[in-house]
């Protein structure tokens, strides 16, 4: 059971970003990806974080990703043969920004210094 979970994380991240690039229109110029995916022990809940560029569409993101969960989720269904199949839940990925944040004070420091 130990090396499931690992195994069912990515398989599902890696399905869900290939729906998500064929099935769902996101407007040029807006870069989405699925950052990691925690699945629950029981395989009852998938959270999938999800990553936008530039940030300011984040939220847009989010309500298309929401707006289509069920479509989403039955091609999910199709694609993975497993069962129980965990109900996925987008969530808006914050390490990454956090990330970005901590380089860009790095960056300065560097500059000040020379």
């Amino acid at each position: 059971m130990s090396k499931r979970i690992p195994q069912v994380n990515e398989l599902i991240k890696r399905e869900l970003s290939q729906i998500i690039l064929r099935e769902i229109d996101i407007d040029p110029g807006i870069l989405v990806t699925l950052t990691r995916v925690e699945t629950s022990v029981n395989l009852s809940q998938s959270k999938v974080y999800v990553s936008v560029l530039p940030e300011t569409k984040a939220e847009f993101v989010l309500k298309v990703l929401d707006h289509r969960i069920y479509t989403l989720q039955q091609l999910l269904n199709r694609r993975l043969n497993m069962r129980p199949m965990p109900k996925i839940r987008f969530i808006r990925e914050m390490e990454t920004v956090e990330a970005g944040k901590i380089e860009e004070v790095l960056e300065e420091l560097k500059k000040e210094e020379k």
